[in-house]
């Protein structure tokens, strides 16, 4: 395992839409311990692969419930309900908090890190987490939907 680099603001990477992962092999695999490492040495609750500078669907989150880490490869929203607003922040925009509309709950298919398919149905915390990193996956960052006025940039 190895802590990867998380891409920031402004780096192009983040706006590019990821590619499908055809087989979950070694590489993969590699891929999303090293996401798990890195996501938890900067006190994440999820991370995209793409903020990592890999244009993979891969993600992993762990919103601390003890089901976690969830892994998921190519993971698609299969269906949204309800609304939620809440704060939010972001590993490739350091010390920026803001308030975002998410889904209240979210339904999603993906793959588990040994390539079986599986569902979650997520309410809350999870929900958004799933939300946010399945953005990310497209090219959509959570500055694109923030509630006017209500960026905050907190100083180290």
């Amino acid at each position: 395992m190895a802590i990867r680099n998380i891409r920031e603001d402004g780096d192009e990477i983040l706006r590019k839409k990821c590619k499908t992962v055809e087989v979950v092999d070694e590489k993969i695999k590699q891929l999303v311990d090293d996401m798990l490492e890195t996501m938890y040495k900067f006190n994440g609750v999820g991370l995209a692969a793409p903020q990592v500078g890999v244009l993979k669907r891969v993600v992993v989150i762990d919103i601390d419930d003890g089901k976690g880490p969830y892994v998921l490869i190519n993971p698609e929203i299969i269906k949204e309900k309800g609304e939620q607003e809440v704060e939010e922040g972001c590993l490739s925009f350091p010390n920026q908090f803001a308030k975002i509309i998410r889904p209240a709950e979210v339904t999603v298919k993906a793959l588990d890190r040994d390539g079986k398919e599986y569902k979650i149905k997520a309410k809350e915390l999870l929900a958004q987490a799933i939300s946010h990193e399945v953005d990310h996956l497209n090219g959509i960052l959570f500055v694109d939907k923030i509630i006017p006025g209500t960026l905050e940039v907190v100083k180290n």
